[in-house]
């Protein structure tokens, strides 16, 4: 079967992320999946945004924690996209209209998980849980509210055609989910520990020794839960897969599903196909997937006919 295409924070490269635009475009290019990082709101609304703050990718400053859903409904989450280094020459400001207008482009998960169950085929949802979070373990049962609420069984892991995934760095906040999620959904995420780390990172009471510290922690409690069976996928970066292709391979070999993240390069698809790895999360799922058909095409071309 061939690998999984999966969109990261939506088809990333084309629009803003996490955008409806963005979730729109990878459905409408064909991808296997969505992915998301949900937060929640200062009045405790699920919204799937990546950064702790919104100065990134809106015209608004703060924390995404202080703000209502409503307040951020009203910033401006497109413009941001067309500005950024190595931005694609062909974006504009404004998405087709197609995608929504403006006030309809900040998603929380349950439009997220509307739009999937819309698209009336099998998809795969994945949800990454972000932490630290001022709001603790809340962010966990307001995830699994919502999805309850959208008619996901647990048995299955599905709502409707929608196979959903539960992701974290942070190993805690998929033990927090597991007794009512079980462990086959659960998507323990891993990354090279960096050299270097972010000055913000080691202000306040903690040192960068400890910063460091709880960074290597959290990715042993990731790895742990992998190894002994308490999660039944796993997803590395494709810098850790290089760097730890040894336990990769065995992963594998135990049956643990593999979603390695971020597939942008031809290169890094073709290494990563050829270790048997079954999902790519991207940000260009459009060309992804073409590479994904060629090479089984290559394949199939390869294989000897019959007599």
């Amino acid at each position: 079967m061939p690998a999984l295409v999966i969109a990261h924070r939506g088809a990333s490269a084309a629009f803003p992320e996490h955008t409806r635009a963005a979730m729109l475009h990878a459905l409408g290019v064909g991808a296997d999946g969505l992915e998301c990082d949900v937060q929640l709101t200062r009045d405790r609304e699920v919204v799937c945004w990546h950064d702790p703050t919104v100065d990134r990718t809106s015209d608004g400053r703060g924390a995404v924690a202080d703000h209502t859903l409503e307040r951020l409904r009203g910033l401006d989450v497109v413009s941001w996209h067309a500005r950024r280094p190595g931005g694609e020459p062909t974006t504009t400001t404004a998405p087709p209209a197609a995608y929504g207008g403006a006030g309809e482009q900040v998603l929380t998960l349950a439009d997220l998980l509307a739009i999937a169950t819309a698209a009336d085929r099998p998809l795969r949802l994945a949800v990454e849980l972000k932490h630290p979070s001022p709001f603790g373990h809340e962010l966990e049962e307001r995830v699994l509210r919502e999805l309850l609420r959208a008619g996901w069984d647990p048995e299955t892991g599905r709502v409707g055609q929608v196979q959903v995934s539960l992701m974290s760095f942070h190993p805690d906040a998929l033990r927090h989910v597991a007794p009512l999620a079980g462990t086959d959904p659960l998507c323990p995420l891993m990354d090279l520990l960096p050299t270097e780390l972010p000055t913000r990172l080691a202000r306040g009471p903690l040192s960068r020794a400890a910063v460091r510290a709880a960074a290597r922690q959290s990715l042993a409690g990731s790895e742990a839960l992998v190894w002994r069976g308490r999660a039944g996928m796993a997803g590395p970066s494709v810098a850790y897969v290089r760097e730890h292709l040894a336990d990769v391979k065995a992963w594998l070999a135990a049956g643990r599903r593999l979603r390695v993240w971020t597939v942008d390069e031809r290169e890094d698809a073709e290494f990563l196909l050829a270790q048997g790895v079954q999902e790519l999360t991207t940000n260009r799922p459009e060309d992804v997937l073409r590479w994904v058909r060629e090479r089984a095409a290559a394949r199939r071309e390869r294989m000897p006919t019959g007599a």
